[in-house]
């Protein structure tokens, strides 16, 4: 390790948050250096040909809704550093057993005529404020418990978004088709939709769909974080890879130490440092379900028997309501569903770079138990294949994670958790403690940045962000 050299600060860990937090500290005239234990930069934004030569699969996370909505990227001038997103035709398909489905055009009235007639009017009176506010509450939701700066709009969110995804779908929504498409959309939290505030992130993601899009970078993921990382380094940051950092008395002299590193982690490197009191509350910490993956390199396109599949970049398979309910709560109670809530990302539908020419990469995924073994591929074929017969037949190489083979690639995921831990109502806005300033430690100068701090899972860096603002208030004033 580079021990010659004396930091401002030091952040451990090259994901979204780690590179914001980085950026941040750098924009500040601040010498920062990153450490990252992998040969190349990311975390959870990496692309490698994981089936055969020439298919670029997505490692981690594939669409992002949150980063081109996030307030922190959108001020970067990440396109002038190679990111250049691609937008689907249609952000998020919904298909349904009789051959039809639900879309989330970028346009609130093109959805609604995907939807039944009777909740065409009612997905408009629900969608078209937070969409016209959504500039004006980012900030509010993407960051710390706080003083809202807009609390008319922020009070109009949160009576919808304090409760269950279900009960919310229910009372608006009569038909199947609205309920199914909001159920998609909400069982992003990796909760039982019968739980409070499951209906915020059907919400959120529906206003993204609408006012920014569920956009993919040209490229695969990587870009994202090479785009973050060569911005840095303009800004006379420094990155050292395949530097591993396991304590942090391990780390060069810095004023502030940020680490992109969830609870456990967090004890491992630096435990020794920690008052037991604060130390036993992150033991404490309660990690989510985590996901079984799949990558696919396929023949000819997945042919779904509702074509409008096609315009899609997202596709949630699961059916309706109920059956997206009882799939989730299987898993929550440590089963492994039958018909389980998939994921699915066909970005060589739009971005002709990922895969040799005529042929196309599918990625997939749903939730089981933290830590399970359990091989799921067969049941994520098919779910697919229940919505587009003959699509096992376009599949000519696949590569499966478990779980627990994520964690190994990715210590933050921690059981196959890729949300930093559960986001439910007792632990999102006090992760990974509470604390007025939950990013900072009882130990001056050291900080967590990573998604176990508010507002949580997703690629946007806003953890890192205020993490490193904390920083620069407390260390550098």
């Amino acid at each position: 390790m580079t021990e010659h050299h004396t930091y401002n600060a030091i952040v451990v860990g090259s994901g979204p948050n780690g590179l914001a937090a980085a950026i941040t500290l750098a924009q500040a005239g601040l010498s920062v250096v990153v450490f990252e234990a992998k040969s190349t930069i990311g975390g959870g934004m990496r692309s490698a040909e994981l089936t055969l030569p020439g298919f670029v699969h997505d490692v981690c996370s594939a669409i992002h809704p949150l980063g081109i909505g996030s307030p922190f990227f959108r001020a970067l001038p990440l396109a002038k550093h190679g990111l250049e997103w691609i937008h689907p035709l249609a952000p998020v398909a919904h298909p349904f057993d009789n051959g039809t489905a639900a879309l989330l055009e970028r346009s609130i009235d093109a959805t609604s005529q995907t939807l039944d007639t009777q909740d065409a009017t009612a997905y408009r009176k629900l969608m078209e404020p937070l969409v016209r506010s959504w500039d004006s509450i980012a900030d509010d939701l993407l960051g710390p418990l706080h003083l809202p700066q807009h609390p008319v709009e922020m009070a109009r969110f949160g009576l919808l978004a304090i409760r269950s995804a279900r009960s919310l779908a229910k009372e608006l929504f009569k038909g199947e088709r609205a309920r199914g498409l909001f159920a998609g959309l909400a069982a992003h939290s990796i909760m039982p939709l019968d739980r409070s505030l499951t209906a915020a992130f059907g919400l959120i993601l529906g206003v993204l769909g609408h006012a920014v899009g569920w956009p993919m970078p040209r490229g695969g993921s990587q870009r994202i974080a090479d785009a973050l990382g060569s911005y840095f380094r303009s800004l006379g940051g420094e990155i050292v890879t395949s530097v591993p950092v396991e304590s942090i008395d391990d780390l060069p002299p810095a004023r502030a130490v940020l680490l992109d590193v969830t609870p456990r982690q967090l004890i491992r490197i630096a435990g020794h440092r920690l008052p037991s009191r604060y130390r036993h509350r992150l033991e404490d910490y309660r990690y989510g379900p985590g996901v079984f993956k799949v990558d696919l390199a396929l023949r000819s396109p997945i042919p779904w028997k509702a074509s409008e599949c096609a315009r899609a970049g997202t596709v949630h398979i699961g059916g309706t309501l109920e059956e997206i309910v009882e799939s989730e709560r299987e898993v929550w109670e440590g089963n492994h569903p039958e018909k389980p809530y998939v994921l699915v990302a066909q970005q060589t539908l739009f971005d002709s770079t990922r895969a040799p020419q005529g042929k196309h990469t599918a990625w997939a995924y749903c939730h089981v138990p933290n830590g399970s073994t359990f091989d799921m591929t067969e049941r994520i074929e098919s779910q697919i294949e229940r919505f587009a017969p003959g699509f096992r037949d376009c599949i000519i190489a696949r590569s499966t994670r478990s779980p627990i083979e994520l964690e190994q690639y990715n210590p933050n995921y921690v059981g196959g958790d890729i949300n930093g831990g559960v986001q439910d109502i007792l632990q999102l806005f006090t992760r990974p403690v509470a604390r007025i300033v939950p990013y900072s430690t009882p130990v001056k100068g050291l900080y967590i940045c990573s998604s176990s701090t508010p507002p949580g899972g997703g690629v946007h860096g806003m953890c890192g962000y205020h993490a490193a603002r904390a920083a620069l208030k407390e260390c550098f004033r």
